[in-house]
């Protein structure tokens, strides 16, 4: 409320501000504690990821950097498809009307771009060339589809239908265009590591694929000192 240029201030001890005061204080208290914990499980499971990327590379570090590029992909299509779910369901659910164009365009970019996450998936853990760069190819197209997308949010002939989710759509479609280009050029880094000695551990001697001779490395005993071995993580 302003009085005579100035603004009013409202801190009495049965005011609004009074009450809402200890939350902001303790809010942020909250989430900088939080981090610090978060902070300790981040470097509890850095050193678990590395001992389990030690035992399925060795001590290569050239193997090891390589697997690491394998595992970041495996994460980021994830995070794909959680950021293109959440894109696709706002539009088919909250905007979109089921006679538009775009709405039909949105339904058969779904199993597309389902096909493209899997098909990376697959590609790059069986090192499949040919499948990995259709994947990379849809990936780029993908990309347009986003950027097509963000335009339409503010063109002023369609800016009207999208109104009243328009923050929070253009915050996913940002969030999954990055997504996917980091996605890309990881997929390239992946690309270029293939044939280089890493398919044996990506699809046998990691943990969610390894065989029944080779269990004993990971759950089983040891051969060597006889002692039981803990199962390890696996980001797969």
């Amino acid at each position: 409320m302003l009085l005579t240029g100035t603004m009013q201030r409202c801190g009495g001890p049965h005011t609004l501000w009074h009450k809402v005061r200890p939350f902001l204080i303790v809010t942020p208290c909250i989430i900088g504690a939080s981090w610090v914990v978060m902070m300790w499980f981040v470097k509890t499971l850095y050193a678990e990821f590395g001992w389990a990327i030690f035992r399925v590379v060795g001590a290569n570090p050239a193997m090891k950097t390589m697997y690491q590029f394998y595992q970041i992909m495996i994460c980021l299509l994830k995070f794909d498809f959680f950021c293109f779910t959440g894109v696709t369901m706002q539009l088919l659910i909250v905007v979109l009307s089921t006679n538009s164009a775009e709405f039909g365009l949105t339904i058969a970019a779904i199993p597309v771009v389902l096909v493209l996450l899997f098909g990376a998936a697959y590609a790059v853990q069986r090192e499949i060339k040919s499948l990995m760069t259709i994947a990379l190819i849809l990936m780029l197209a993908a990309e347009t589809y986003f950027v097509y997308k963000l335009v339409r949010f503010y063109e002023p002939d369609s800016e009207g239908q999208y109104i009243t989710t328009r923050a929070t759509l253009t915050t996913f479609t940002i969030v999954a265009f990055l997504l996917l280009l980091t996605t890309f050029v990881i997929g390239l880094r992946c690309f270029s590591d293939f044939d280089k000695g890493l398919y044996k551990s990506k699809t046998y001697d990691a943990p969610l694929f390894r065989r029944k001779g080779r269990a004993n490395a990971y759950s089983g005993e040891d051969k060597e000192d006889g002692g039981p071995l803990e199962p390890r993580l696996s980001i797969e």
